[in-house]
């Protein structure tokens, strides 16, 4: 069965949120992202319009821009917010975040209801997502696979031609590079990332394209 996906863009970051379902009419909310309250009506009243039961919310990782909704969406839906052990450092230095880009934080810090490892998989309706630990631009940062949808949950590891930052808190520059090398450039080259900024991409165009990771890939092979 084929998943469906639903991109929305919220909040001063332009952060990515998206909504997974298939024919079960079952979803996930990905990285609830909203910050104003016609971010909030968008997003609800997609679910609505769709007939969609929400069954969770997944993180691939804790951001500020990537949590700011976590909490009202919760109590909305009475679901589990799930992310990696590691993600706890970022939450516990959300309010520092928020003061830091000047951006104040509308709800108490969401505290996570499960903790999830890259080993697992993810269930919801009739799909099931492979979880891919990407660690670089955050810790515990995961990546959510769909192979028969050729669909690939990225977050803040790949974007079009570029990466994610590694200059927060948490970052590893070296960590990032070996993640796209080995967990998102093994993948099929039809792949779609749905990034959590910006437009999609594929793991073909970034391998044929992305100038970053190419020099990173010669650099290392010159040592």
């Amino acid at each position: 069965m084929l998943m469906k996906y639903k991109k929305f863009t919220f909040n001063p970051f332009q952060e990515n949120t998206y909504v997974l379902w298939d024919e079960s009419h079952e979803c996930i909310i990905i990285d609830p992202g909203c910050y104003y309250a016609e971010e909030y009506e968008a997003l609800y009243g997609f679910i609505d319009e769709q007939n969609l039961i929400v069954k969770a919310i997944l993180n691939t990782h804790c951001h500020i821009d990537h949590v700011l909704g976590v909490s009202a969406v919760k109590e909305r839906y009475d679901v589990p917010f799930i992310c990696h052990s590691k993600e706890s450092l970022n939450l516990e230095r959300l309010q520092f975040q928020a003061q830091m880009f000047g951006l104040p934080l509308k709800d108490s810090t969401p505290v996570p209801d499960r903790l999830i490892d890259a080993d697992e998989t993810f269930g919801f309706g009739e799909t099931q997502l492979e979880l891919r630990f990407v660690p670089g631009h955050s810790p515990g940062h995961l990546a959510f696979y769909h192979a028969k949808s050729e669909l690939l949950v990225g977050g803040d590891v790949l974007f079009r031609e570029s990466v994610g930052r590694t200059d927060l808190l948490g970052c590893n520059e070296a960590d990032l590079y070996k993640s796209i090398e080995h967990e998102l450039f093994s993948l099929p080259d039809s792949t779609i990332v749905l990034a959590g900024h910006m437009e999609e991409t594929s793991i073909g165009h970034e391998k044929a394209n992305n100038l970053f990771v190419r020099n990173w890939m010669q650099s290392k092979s010159r040592t």
